[in-house]
């Protein structure tokens, strides 16, 4: 049977320190979110609103009024991505360069860039410049948060802290929808720009609330910055560096940290490497993240607007806005069942929920055209983001976030993270062409919501077969579990051997009292 690896045990049972610090810093890098929900939700008004038409459509109706083409809207909404991937892949060598917390302040500068160009833009191509560089930001944001929140924040409350940076992209997209609704009737460009410019607010925000919180302990460990790691520890947990519970939790991550090191330095390759299963956790976490965005969520988000004034509803401006407060009050009750139910029970119970709704949304969409049936069609689209808010929108980056091991996290967290964006670009490029009518078109209007409802069956059966369940484990024991538990189902049976920091522990005094799980060579 495989061997637990041995870490620094720790057993003093004074309560002291804190664990609120590390919570306000991981709280606060959720702000990084912001920044990706806004420009999600900008772009879906963006491109219904009459001025933005006015100013980049090249194509008119018969009555003379401007119309985006498929081709221009997929190449609008979707060229982001395309920076989100390379940033989100960037981010796995510029995070070990230069720390967590410097990655984010640089990322806010390369999106501040892209947002400058989209704002001066008169014509399609330089919009679309400026959307692929702010895309290069929002990429390296968006794997740096869920890695630097996993390593600052205790173990008790990770997986809430974590969520937390998809309820920030909640917050976004509903700020977005609110800019959107207050500036569409204006008769000037500052209809499109004003929503644009918005966006230098939060980047400015981000960046200067990093210059003055911690690096990660773990990052300063990998460099074999003790002092720092020390000081950082000292500032998350509310105690002197030289603290005795701060000593012996650093030893256990300096444990761990030389235990991995002892395989030789870490490479790219690594990620792909069977011991420590991180081939493994690596395809979990890159499926996982491609699920996240098949489950259809963005086609709500990026053509919700668009498809809803195409479906004859009116007001869409309005259904959009309602769709997005949907998704924001869903969203914290999931923060608090990631640490309830657990993982994989939250997961599982939000892809059924999203199935049989998208279900519904297909067939009634599909079979009657009416307002009774627009009104069914709104009614389930916002139970769908009901489920998607409070289940796989938070957790699919709470999985990412706790599952690798120290020496390969930077980079498998920023490979998972291009999972997504890649899968978010492919969706986005496509929906235009699968669901609007015209030649070259599939015209599938709201049958699309089949191909939604069947990933989510998807989701389903991978999530009972390749998702552990890690609720109330260290980042340490994570990686005890990956290498003592053979299949996912028997995750939640797993007991660690390698003991908590107090001053984690003296927080939240949990423990399981279930049988260990061996694994046979």
């Amino acid at each position: 049977m495989f061997k637990a690896k041995k870490s620094a045990s720790i057993t003093d049972p004074r309560k002291e320190g804190s664990s609120i610090p590390a919570i306000l810093v991981g709280s606060f890098a959720a702000f990084g979110g912001i920044l990706f929900g806004y420009d999600t939700g900008s772009i879906n008004g963006l491109i219904a609103m009459d001025m933005f038409k006015q100013q980049f459509a090249t194509e008119h109706h018969a009555d003379g009024s401007p119309y985006l083409t498929s081709s221009q809207t997929s190449m609008i909404v979707s060229l982001l991505s395309v920076g989100t991937f390379v940033g989100a892949l960037a981010i796995s060598v510029i995070g070990d360069m230069v720390g967590r917390r410097y990655s984010l302040i640089g990322s806010c500068g390369v999106f501040s860039i892209g947002v400058l160009l989209q704002c001066v833009a008169t014509h399609i191509p330089l919009f679309i410049v400026g959307r692929v560089i702010a895309g290069l930001g929002v990429g390296l944001i968006s794997a740096i948060v869920p890695l630097y929140q996993s390593e600052a924040s205790p173990k008790w409350i990770r997986g809430a802290i974590v969520s937390a940076y998809q309820f920030a992209i909640t917050i976004g997209l509903l700020i977005a929808s609110i800019v959107n609704q207050a500036s569409k009737n204006r008769t000037d460009t500052g209809s499109y720009r004003i929503p644009i410019a918005v966006q230098f607010a939060w980047a400015l925000i981000l960046a200067a609330g990093m210059l003055v919180l911690p690096e990660s302990p773990r990052y300063y460990v990998k460099k074999d910055k003790l002092d720092a790691a020390r000081r950082s520890l000292g500032r998350l947990h509310a105690l002197p560096p030289d603290h005795p519970l701060v000593t012996e939790e650093l030893l256990e991550i300096q444990s761990n940290n030389e235990y991995e090191m002892s395989f030789g330095k870490s490479s790219l390759m690594d990620c792909f490497k069977t011991d420590g299963r991180q081939l493994y956790r690596l395809l979990v976490g890159t499926t996982i993240q491609a699920l996240q965005q098949l489950t259809g969520i963005n086609f709500i988000f990026y053509y919700g607007t668009d498809f809803f004034q195409k479906s004859g509803i009116s007001n869409p401006f309005t259904i959009a806005l309602i769709t997005n407060i949907v998704n924001v009050a869903f969203t914290p009750p999931g923060m608090y069942a990631v640490e309830k139910l657990g993982r994989r029970n939250l997961l599982l119970l939000g892809a059924v929920g999203m199935c049989v709704c998208e279900f519904i949304v297909a067939i009634v969409g599909t079979a009657v055209d009416s307002v009774v049936s627009n009104k069914v069609l709104i009614a389930f689209v916002c139970c769908y983001i009901a489920f998607f808010a409070s289940s796989w929108g938070p957790v699919a980056w709470v999985v990412v976030g706790e599952s690798f091991s120290l020496r390969t996290r930077s980079k498998s967290v920023a490979m998972c993270a291009a999972s997504n964006w890649l899968w978010n670009f492919a969706i986005g490029y496509a929906t235009p062409y699968m669901v609007d009518s015209g030649p070259g078109n599939a015209d599938l209007g709201a049958k699309v919501f089949f191909i939604w409802g069947s990933f989510c069956f998807v989701c389903i059966a991978f999530v009972y077969f390749f998702v552990y369940e890690t609720k109330g484990l260290t980042l340490e024991q994570v990686d005890e579990l990956y290498e003592n538990v053979p299949k996912a189902w028997q995750s939640p049976r797993f007991t660690p051997s390698l003991r908590v920091s107090e001053a984690e522990s003296s927080e939240k005094p949990e423990a399981a009292n279930v049988e260990k799980i061996p694994v046979e060579v």
